[in-house]
């Protein structure tokens, strides 16, 4: 298979990862201001050039995938080249190919955000700071003044925002939002 198919097949894997449809829009702003991987002005190009290969389909300005991806993984700092999108090999046959990889479906509802401070989740991690989240969310509520529901509340945001951010980052990541110097965090985060 080519790597202008596989590079297809990642962007959109990426872009409908949790969404049957797309509004053409959003679509557009993804590519070029989420991601970055084409100039806001080309965006619009390369979701019309993605229909005209027969990736998706546009209808009332609702995009929807128009072939089945299959499974695929993006390796960690990947971007597609900007001539791929704006130029993308057809479609035709990308299903054929995939016949024997299971099929990656998005799924209708968002996924549950599972508690931060969750014992399962804890258990788990070979991380040992993943053990110290209870420790650092009371430092956080206490130094921070918000309420410990809060503190959760908004690592639970940061978790599904990040997808594949470990607890004590998030919690870190809150911290730093309410204004605690980061040698704190890390003191509260010390491994003893």
């Amino acid at each position: 298979m080519s790597d202008g198919i596989d590079d297809v097949r990642r962007v959109l894997t990426i872009a409908f990862r949790e969404n049957e449809s797309l509004n053409q829009l959003d679509l557009e702003r993804f590519l070029a201001l989420d991601m970055e991987w084409i100039a806001p002005h080309e965006a619009e190009e390369a979701v019309q050039q993605l229909v005209k290969a027969g990736w998706i389909r546009l209808e009332q300005q609702t995009a929807t995938l128009a072939v089945e991806l299959g499974a695929l993984s993006a390796p960690l700092g990947w971007f597609p080249r900007p001539s791929r999108l704006l130029n993308p090999p057809h479609a035709v046959g990308v299903a054929e190919e995939n016949r024997d990889t299971p099929l990656v479906t998005p799924p209708t509802t968002p996924k549950p955000v599972i508690a931060p401070t969750d014992e399962l989740s804890e258990t788990k991690s070979h991380d040992p700071r993943s053990k110290l989240t209870a420790r650092l969310a009371k430092f956080i509520a206490r130094s921070s003044g918000l309420d410990k529901d809060e503190v959760e509340r908004r690592v639970a945001r940061k978790q599904h925002a990040f997808l594949t951010i470990t607890p004590w980052l998030a919690y870190a990541l809150v911290g730093r939002e309410q204004g605690m110097a980061m040698q704190d965090i890390v003191d509260a985060l010390a491994v003893v």
